[in-house]
């Protein structure tokens, strides 16, 4: 088997999963959450996620920032040494783990409703009949495909969900508020991105 011919394949596992990933009326209830909560109530949306699952919450926080949707990571793990106290009224969290069973997010959505009694939760994971899963608001599955890893084991795939399911999110989010370029443009001013936004709001304008 040739490079080339491996890479179609790994290419073709991971469209074929993206393909297979559940949808149904928890985006619904998920795009709604975070509006209400954020946008109406004005709270903000904190995601949480351990080792390479909060990369890709660390990744959606920032992009939901972009798109006019104030959102802050919180790592796990520092949560319990005082980054808890991020959380405030009408807050949202979004939380990430592959197996469902990560002790420091299971031990963060314990300590959180200690300290703010009534927050919600949507949970991204691989396994919708885990605890994660049983203790979230809303549950967005995976479909937990097998990882393209060789060994089974390396998030691949499994990341490659996340992050689509995460911009799923924020496009729908985006959508719901009728956010457009010259809000963008406020956000992002340098670069290439900022120069486009910016343009593309003036063309709007005209």
């Amino acid at each position: 088997m040739t490079s080339q011919t491996r890479i179609q394949e790994i290419l073709q596992q991971e469209a074929n999963a993206i393909l297979r990933i559940p949808v149904g009326d928890q985006y619904e209830k998920a795009v709604a959450l975070i509006v209400e909560q954020v946008h109406r109530k004005k709270g903000k949306l904190v995601t949480s996620g351990m080792g390479k699952a909060g990369q890709i919450a660390m990744n959606i926080a920032t992009t939901f920032c972009s798109t006019g949707t104030p959102a802050v990571f919180l790592h796990p793990s520092e949560a319990q040494h005082g980054d808890l106290g991020i959380l405030q009224e009408n807050d949202i969290m979004l939380v990430i783990s592959n197996s469902g069973k990560t002790r420091e997010i299971l031990e963060l959505l314990t300590l959180a409703k200690r300290l703010r009694p009534g927050l919600q939760f949507i949970v991204i994971t691989g396994d919708g009949q885990s605890e994660l899963a049983r203790q979230s608001d809303v549950c967005l599955c995976t479909g937990a495909p097998a990882e393209v890893c060789p060994l089974g084991l390396t998030p691949t795939t499994s990341t490659t969900m996340m992050t689509v399911i995460g911009d799923i999110l924020v496009v729908s989010v985006m959508q719901e508020t009728g956010f457009d370029a010259a809000q963008y443009a406020l956000r992002h001013h340098g670069g290439y991105l900022g120069q486009r936004s910016r343009e593309q709001s003036e063309q709007n304008i005209k």
